[in-house]
């Protein structure tokens, strides 16, 4: 049977309250699947650091110098969840056959992963992780998250519906995810355009045990504001749309009051125009907000700066010769210090 290298990443934020059960849970399930021959013994689990306030990064190195199946990789600041969960599978990667990403709150179920295992054995370069259902969500939060998927599938945005970034990928599949340079990342459209083999997992997702999600409403709308601009200008093509809908009705209107004017039967409607006005300028601010959006995201892409700064990096090799990972990381300087 065939034993890949397999590494778990888990990108935190302040979640010092979860991530003691989440390290001990991954741990036991990495340890079981090495005694049932399902992964090599060099496997990893690699918690990425995005800049917490907390103590994560602390129990995040104080495990990984305890465990040897456990290493952590610390950003310079807060770049968001999908820049360090890029982060996490560019610097896995380095050191094993597939790479498979998954929350630090383990909501996804992590029973399920020797089914990702074995889907990859039979050639699949991506597996999703699918939602079965969303029982566990409020009904404003399923409602507006099947409408989501509903609305991007509809502009032509090829998304996998009820999956999130649970998903495992090969290291070939990561090596062409580096080719996409964009700054504006939406992982979740971008993952499919690679265009390898695939297949699904499905699963029962769990409710959150401790510490707060990290996506409140405005994080959600926000997100899902990005994903539809950074994949389709169908909203751009709407406003035109709804411009030239505005064009002719005005022409109508303005045929029929000329009309009227010709006919005598002219009145004074002070509403009216008022209300006209509003509604001709309250759609020409959302369509300069809309293109100004687009624009933004241009801007950003030109100025190609790096989606993340590294600041310890348990993979990169010591001028003594050592990889970090064999080596003390001072958490008050931020240097490496040679182990006796």
């Amino acid at each position: 049977m065939n034993q890949p290298i397999l590494a778990i990443v888990v990108p935190c934020y302040n979640e010092e309250e979860t991530l003691p059960r989440t390290i001990r849970q991954l741990h036991d399930l990495v340890v079981r699947m090495i005694r049932e021959k399902t992964i090599c013994s060099k496997s990893k689990i690699l918690f990425v650091d995005d800049g917490s306030t907390d103590e994560t990064w602390t129990l995040i190195h104080k495990e990984s110098l305890q465990n040897d199946h456990v290493r952590g990789l610390k950003l310079a600041r807060n770049v968001g969840h999908q820049n360090a969960l890029l982060a996490g599978l560019f610097t896995a990667k380095k050191v094993s056959d597939c790479v498979l990403s998954i929350d630090a709150d383990l909501q996804d179920d992590i029973s399920v992963i020797p089914e990702f295992i074995q889907k990859f054995n039979e050639g699949h370069e991506i597996v999703y992780g699918v939602r079965k259902r969303r029982d566990t969500d409020t009904f404003f939060k399923r409602k507006t998250a099947e409408t989501f998927y509903k609305m991007m599938k509809k502009m032509g945005v090829d998304l996998i519906y009820n999956h999130a970034d649970f998903r495992l990928m090969s290291r070939r599949a990561i090596q062409e995810l580096e080719r996409f340079d964009e700054v504006n990342l939406f992982l979740r459209g971008i993952v499919p355009l690679i265009g390898f083999q695939s297949a699904e997992v499905y699963y029962e997702r769990k409710k959150r045990m401790a510490g707060e999600t990290k996506y409140p409403l405005k994080k959600m709308l926000a997100f899902a504001f990005d994903g539809i601009s950074s994949f389709s200008v169908t909203p751009i093509r709407f406003v035109l749309l709804i411009g030239l809908v505005s064009f002719f009705v005005s022409v109508l209107f303005g045929t029929y009051f000329l009309l009227l004017k010709m006919t005598g039967h002219t009145q004074t409607g002070w509403t009216s125009l008022i209300t006209s006005i509003w509604l001709i300028g309250g759609l020409q601010l959302i369509a300069i907000g809309l293109i100004g959006e687009y624009i933004g995201k241009i801007y950003k892409e030109t100025k190609r700066r790096p989606k993340y700064i590294v600041d310890f990096d348990p993979f990169m090799f010591h001028p003594s010769g050592k990889t970090a990972d064999k080596e003390e990381y001072s958490l008050a300087s931020g240097k490496l210090t040679e182990t006796n």
